[in-house]
């Protein structure tokens, strides 16, 4: 039995209004100015400049985020996280047996060109 998902959309009512871009990590640490353990990563866009964000990946060691290629969403408003304020949204599923929130990477398999937009 399969569950239900949302209403259909399209594209340009959905994923077209997103401006999600690949990033590559460039300094990474730990944050303790959140609720909760986050890391706050700086994060290079390329063309679109570097960006601040704040996420909850810290299952993955220092050394392992270092260096990684993410998606983010870069059209969407800074958002505070206590004391700090995210500048885009890292794009990341439930880290596995974890605690809620505590997310792991939605990254390409490949390496691609930094700044490249997902389609």
């Amino acid at each position: 039995m399969s569950k239900e998902t949302k209403t259909l959309t399209s594209f340009e009512e959905s994923l077209g209004l997103l401006e999600i871009r690949l990033g590559k990590i460039i300094a990474v640490e730990l944050c303790t100015q959140t609720a909760k353990p986050t890391y706050k990563m700086t994060i290079d866009f390329g063309k679109f400049g570097q960006k601040t964000s704040y996420g909850r990946f810290t299952m993955h060691p220092l050394e392992e985020v270092i260096g990684r290629q993410v998606l983010a969403v870069l059209n969407f408003p800074p958002r505070p996280m206590g004391e700090v304020v995210s500048e885009v949204l890292v794009l990341g599923v439930q880290y596995p047996k974890a605690d809620s929130g505590e997310a792991t990477f939605v990254s390409p398999v490949a390496t691609a060109k930094i700044g490249s937009k997902v389609f």
